[in-house]
C-alpha cells in the first residue's frame, strides 16, 4: 500500500503514552462487536477472556498499561492515521454522492495493553472494535502482529483492511443500521442474535471492501498484491477457520462473523459493485 509521506487524520486519540499504574474502576458491559472480538480472537489464541466477561459483561479494576513507545508503534500509528485519512475522505465522497448527506467520522484509539471505553475495557485479547456508544474505534496495534504471525494474514493492507472494517461499523452506526440491528438482538435468542451479527460483519467486510476500491480509485493507494492481502485477511478471521485452527469443529451456529468464503465474497462484492445498495446483507437469503 502507498501510504508514507500522505495526510493522517486529526481523529486519532493516542492513549499510549498515559501513565501506567492508572486504575480504571468498573464500567459498562463489554457488548456488541467488541464482546465478539472478544470471544473469537480470545477463543482461537487460547487467551482467557473470562476477567473481561465476569459479573455479565462488566469489567472488574484493571490497569491502564502502557509502555516505551518504539519505533515500530511509531511507524504503526502514522500508518493508522493515513488510513484513517483515507476513510474519512472516501466516505465523505460516497456519503455525499450515494445519500446526499454529510460524513461525520469516527475517532480511532490507539492504546497498549488495556484502556476502557463506555462499552467495557479494550486489551489486547479483545482485538479492535468499535463502540457505539462514543463513536470511537479501538486499536491495540500490537494486533497487527498478531494478525501476521498467529491468523497469517500478512502485509500493509491486510492491516489496512482491519482498520476500515472498523470504520465501516461507525458507517453502519451512522445510518442507523448498527442501533436498529443490535436492539434486535437483545430480543431475541443467543442463535439468532448471533446470525444477525453476522450480516452486521459481513455488510462491514462490503463496506470495506467499497472503501478499497475507491482508495484505488482517489489515491492510487494500492499496489500489486495489496487485494490479496485484504482477501486473505478476510479468509484467516472467517469462523469456520477460525475454529478449524483453534482444533473444533465449525459450529454455524456460534458463527458471529460470518464464513471465510462469505467474508471474502462479501468483500469482493463491495470491491467490484462500489455502491451502499450492493452491501444490503439484511436483505438477502443468501449470505
Amino acid at each position: 500500500m502507498r501510504w508514507k509521506g500522505r495526510r493522517t487524520s486529526r481523529n486519532i486519540e493516542d492513549r499510549r503514552r498515559q501513565g501506567g499504574g492508572r486504575r480504571m474502576g468498573r464500567t459498562g458491559g463489554l457488548s456488541g462487536v467488541g464482546l465478539i472480538a472478544v470471544l473469537v480472537i480470545g477463543y482461537f489464541l487460547g487467551i482467557d477472556v473470562t476477567p473481561l466477561l465476569q459479573g455479565g459483561g462488566q469489567l472488574g479494576p484493571a490497569t491502564q498499561q502502557s509502555g516505551e513507545i518504539t519505533q515500530a508503534d511509531r511507524e504503526a500509528g502514522e500508518f493508522v492515521s493515513v488510513v484513517l485519512a483515507d476513510t474519512e475522505e472516501v466516505w465523505a465522497e460516497i456519503f455525499r454522492e450515494q445519500l446526499g448527506q454529510p460524513y461525520q467520522p469516527a475517532t480511532l484509539v490507539l492504546f497498549k495493553g488495556t484502556t476502557q471505553s463506555p462499552c467495557g475495557g479494550a486489551s489486547g485479547a479483545s482485538g479492535p472494535f468499535y463502540c457505539p456508544a462514543d463513536r470511537k474505534a479501538y486499536l491495540d496495534t500490537d494486533f497487527f502482529t498478531t494478525l501476521s504471525r498467529r491468523l497469517g494474514a500478512s502485509g500493509d493492507f491486510a492491516a489496512a483492511y482491519v482498520v476500515a472494517h472498523e470504520v465501516a461499523h461507525h458507517v453502519q452506526n451512522e445510518l442507523g443500521i448498527l442501533g436498529k440491528a443490535n436492539q434486535i438482538r437483545r430480543q431475541v435468542s443467543q442463535s439468532e442474535s448471533n446470525a444477525i451479527s453476522v450480516r452486521i460483519e459481513l455488510q462491514a467486510d462490503c463496506y470495506s471492501g467499497i472503501w478499497a476500491r475507491y482508495a484505488q480509485a482517489r489515491f492510487n493507494a494500492l499496489e500489486r498484491g495489496d487485494l490479496e492481502e485484504a482477501i486473505n485477511a478476510a479468509k484467516q478471521i472467517g469462523d469456520d477457520t477460525l475454529q478449524r485452527n483453534a482444533g473444533r469443529a465449525p459450529n454455524p451456529h456460534n458463527f458471529t462473523h460470518g464464513t471465510s468464503e462469505q467474508r471474502q465474497r462479501w468483500f469482493r462484492q463491495g470491491f467490484q459493485q462500489a455502491s451502499l445498495q450492493s452491501c444490503d446483507t439484511f436483505g438477502t437469503d443468501r449470505l
